[in-house]
């Protein structure tokens, strides 16, 4: 069973940076790329970014030069460096693979708890 684990979310100050961990099971997952996504409240699920199996990355443009994603194929694990936050980016983040050259995600795979990024003064 395809399962998503996301964690290392909290409450931090405008201009503050934390790392998020997405642990993963269920998969062979050097063999995909991942995504990160986050939704706002009452807001919709929008893409934050995406790396693949080897390390190729692309991000929205709202968190571009802010956000870093990386993997550790070993581990299972992917994560996502967040830095100079603001608070626009409060939001649930969640993780997701997806498949390696049309990035398009499984309908099959079901979302994980998420973790919650608040970031306040």
């Amino acid at each position: 069973q395809v399962q998503f684990v996301e964690s290392g979310g909290g409450l931090v100050q405008p201009g503050g940076s934390l790392r998020l961990s997405c642990a993963t099971s269920g998969f062979t997952f050097s063999s995909y790329a991942m995504r990160w996504y986050r939704q706002a409240p009452e807001k919709s699920r929008e893409l934050v970014g995406d790396i693949g199996p080897f390390g190729s990355t692309s991000y929205a443009d709202s968190v571009k030069g802010r956000f870093t994603i990386s993997r550790d194929n070993v581990k299972n694990m992917v994560y996502l460096q967040m830095n100079s936050l603001k608070p626009e980016d409060t939001a649930e983040y969640y993780c997701m693979r997806a498949a390696t050259f049309s990035r398009v995600t499984f309908a099959s795979d079901s979302w994980g708890p998420g973790t919650q990024v608040t970031v306040s003064s």
